[in-house]
């Protein structure tokens, strides 16, 4: 084992200590301590611990996840970058709503909503209806105006869930095509704009403070704090 698989052995541990894993069976337990360290950037200990005991509450059942996954994939369609699932998104709300209540009792009543207008009008239950049939039910509710009925607002707080849970992803951000700050090679300013304000670097100049080849290297320094390297 090495160093940093024994300091998240020590971290998990002591985050499960006077926890009780209701009803989970050991697979569950790895995959609820995989989520918490997962997470685990930027996160005090308390907040890891109101982590782990959320991620053993359950809130949504299977069936009500399936249809969050529906729903989600129907808001945001796979790309080539991957999909819903591999975002992670339906778990995503999960935690979200287990974190904030105030979502619980919309959420769970615009799904029974869904599944009795599906019934009503299709003889089915929405996952089980055609998409265009689907498609058909959320064109009533997606496009609210100013006052917003229950169902209205229950599909507008979905639909910022799975956006959010998507577009804060690995897959999402790499669907928006988002690069961020990397790390390039800097040579100096360009010949051509020295050349127009009649300057020029000195022979090997820049690489005795721009070594491409000694980019990575640290640096070290003597004891009286003079750079050697």
């Amino acid at each position: 084992m090495n160093r940093r698989d024994s300091i998240k052995t020590i971290a998990i541990s002591a985050l499960a200590s006077g926890l009780v894993l209701e009803g989970c069976i050991q697979g569950e337990k790895e995959v609820i301590y995989k989520n918490v360290w997962k997470y685990k950037y930027g996160r005090t200990p308390e907040e890891l611990k109101r982590d782990l005991e959320l991620l053993n509450q359950v809130f949504f059942s299977k069936n009500e996840l399936n249809t969050i996954r529906v729903l989600a994939h129907l808001i945001v369609p796979p790309t080539k970058e991957g999909d819903i699932d591999k975002a992670e998104v339906p778990e995503f709300i999960e935690f979200i709503v287990k974190d904030t209540p105030s979502y619980q009792k919309t959420l769970r009543e615009g799904l029974i909503w869904l599944d009795e207008t599906s019934i009503e009008n299709f003889g089915r239950n929405f996952i089980d209806c055609e998409i265009k049939d689907q498609k058909s039910i959320l064109d009533k509710i997606a496009f609210a105006k100013n006052e917003k009925s229950k169902e209205e607002i229950f599909f507008s707080n979905i639909r910022n869930l799975v956006i959010t849970g998507y577009f804060s992803s690995e897959v999402g951000i790499s669907d928006l095509g988002y690069k961020g700050n990397q790390p390039n090679m800097w040579d100096g300013v360009p010949d051509d704009v020295m050349q127009a304000h009649g300057f020029s670097y000195e022979k090997d100049w820049k690489y005795d403070f721009v070594n491409p080849m000694t980019r990575n290297d640290i640096a070290q320094w003597d004891e009286n704090g003079d750079l050697i390297t």
